[in-house]
């Protein structure tokens, strides 16, 4: 079991009424003019923008607001971000919506004080050393951003998808009412319930094996997204199931689950370029690159793979044939993503084939200029990631 330094400071105010206690929250981290940052219309159109502007005028707590974030964030509305609350002496960032507008707001966070380009930290140049209060209102359960230390933005310029993780944009607070994703579309709330059991399946997919208590932890969430997923797709309203996921998206991700492990995230870093290059729905590409990942390094991780397949996907466990056993858990996962109809290769998602001068542009960025290898399980090299983005670029994975 790898030693570990687990640190999860964001209070967490989970339940119906749970926005109500915005005003006080705000005040409590020392607010006192607020960024009110959002996205494209869904936080107006169903009232929630209009509830949070109530309550802060009624508590005295001046603020203005950033709306337009698109999925996978943008650098330029970030800049628009930084500039903005410059310009306005803002205090406080309070983002109403998923892991897009939090991660916007995080980026912003971190511009606000640097004299720098706020690009600096996703290209290697400098390291964050400050970061404005951040408040999370979450409505889309998917990438746990609410209680995790990363921030993924887009650069417009190349369309480069980049991460950076620091301490320092941990939201001081998240609230979350499982009603506010009632009316999520059925293909977000699948990508998004994809997004949550992949932070937890790259960090359960480790070459430590001895985390008895953290593996039993993942094995538990991952069953339950599986479980709540298809009920809250036939049944929106379902408060239980949603909830469940809703609280499955913040374990997911705040590290929790790597305690006495070594996350992997290649599925993630290969999965980045494609929604980077392709306006991907990052849920949707993670269905996409997984089988193929799976399928190219199992045989040197049968263990892993059985564990998986036997306590997370309930496969039967065949003791004469391990790799059989294995094989029986990725199919079963396979099965899943269609039953809620994610793709299972590239095509699937992007409607044609890849070019090989497009796969050889993936691996590039992937590989940053064949200088970096990914994954921690199984390291990959650009040869090993050019290999696996041709298989998902195959009609159907090719299982070997």
């Amino acid at each position: 079991m790898k030693d570990f330094n687990f640190y999860a400071p964001t209070r967490v105010v989970f339940g119906r009424e749970s926005e109500e206690k915005l005003p006080e929250l705000i005040k409590q981290y020392g607010g006192t003019k607020v960024l009110v940052h959002y996205g494209r219309g869904s936080a107006r159109r169903s009232g929630l923008l209009d509830k949070v502007e109530k309550m802060l005028g009624e508590a005295g707590i001046a603020y203005v607001e950033l709306a337009g974030v698109v999925p996978n964030p943008l650098l330029s509305k970030v800049r628009e971000g930084i500039a903005l609350c410059q310009r306005e002496n803002v205090d406080f960032i309070l983002a109403v919506g998923g892991g897009s507008v939090i991660d916007s707001a995080k980026a912003i966070g971190y511009g606000v004080g640097y004299e720098g380009d706020v690009w600096d930290f996703w290209a290697g140049k400098a390291i964050p050393q400050s970061c404005l209060p951040i408040g999370a209102m979450l409505t889309i359960p998917a990438a746990g951003s609410e209680m995790s230390s990363s921030c993924v933005i887009t650069n417009d310029e190349g369309m480069l998808k980049r991460g950076v993780n620091s301490d320092l944009c941990r939201c001081k607070f998240a609230i979350m009412n499982p009603e506010r994703t009632f009316t999520l579309p059925e293909y977000q709330t699948a990508a998004g319930g994809v997004d949550i059991l992949m932070h937890t399946m790259e960090r359960y997919f480790s070459k430590y094996e001895d985390a008895m208590l953290t593996d039993a932890l993942a094995e538990a969430l991952m069953r339950t997204v599986i479980e709540a997923l298809p009920e809250v797709l036939l049944e929106p309203e379902d408060y239980k199931y949603r909830a469940a996921l809703m609280w499955a998206s913040s374990l997911s991700h705040n590290d929790l689950m790597e305690c006495g492990t070594e996350k992997d995230f290649a599925c993630h870093k290969l999965e980045h370029e494609l929604s980077g290059m392709f306006g991907v729905t990052h849920g949707a590409g993670l269905a996409a690159i997984w089988s193929s990942w799976a399928y190219y390094v199992m045989d040197k991780h049968l263990n892993r793979f059985v564990k998986f397949a036997v306590n997370v996907m309930r496969v039967p466990q065949d003791f004469t044939n391990p790799r059989e056993t294995a094989m029986r858990g990725i199919k079963a996962l396979e099965d899943f993503f269609m039953s809620i109809e994610m793709p299972l290769t590239i095509p699937d998602v992007l409607d044609r084939f890849l070019t090989d001068e497009e796969i050889d542009a993936l691996v590039d960025k992937c590989s940053r200029g064949g200088k970096m290898n990914i994954g921690a399980m199984e390291v990959l090299t650009p040869d090993d990631m050019r290999k696996i983005y041709r298989i998902a670029n195959e009609q159907q994975v090719n299982i070997g």
